[in-house]
């Protein structure tokens, strides 16, 4: 007799859909997407600042258009003293494989500051298609 392989998707059920509806409205709420941030370049107004949080060298041999350059360790209260205090910054970094711009949230949520994460980062940008600009 053949035995048949474990259905992993399957395995744990699926969340109740109000607590589904919770948990994907929360994920919005902590992320933005290259689609979204890319759009919003056609408008006057943004209403977020785009902080590339890479290395120096990453950020001279590519970024995203209109991105600030503050390395994630250098977002200090101090750094940040030129943007009003409800400024939403959205960070980014190289892409899925990489950690800074979690690290970069976590840093302007200790300071209070309004934050969101571009889940994707470089590499999703590149994957939607959209082109980066050098120094």
């Amino acid at each position: 007799m053949k035995t048949r392989p474990k259905n992993f998707v399957i395995e744990t059920p699926a969340a109740p859909s109000s607590e589904a509806l919770e948990h994907f409205k929360a994920k919005i709420a902590f992320e933005a997407d290259c689609w979204d941030v890319h759009a919003t370049r056609e408008l006057e107004e943004s209403g977020f600042v785009l902080v590339d949080v890479r290395s120096a060298d990453a950020y001279g041999k590519g970024h995203i258009p209109g991105a600030i350059h503050i390395p994630h360790t250098k977002l200090t209260a101090d750094r940040l003293k030129e943007y009003e205090p409800d400024t939403l910054f959205v960070v980014y970094c190289a892409g899925p494989h990489c950690n800074a711009s979690t690290r970069a949230a976590i840093r302007l949520s200790g300071l209070g500051r309004p934050v969101k994460e571009m889940v994707g980062g470089v590499t999703g940008w590149i994957d939607e298609g959209f082109s980066l600009e050098a120094l």
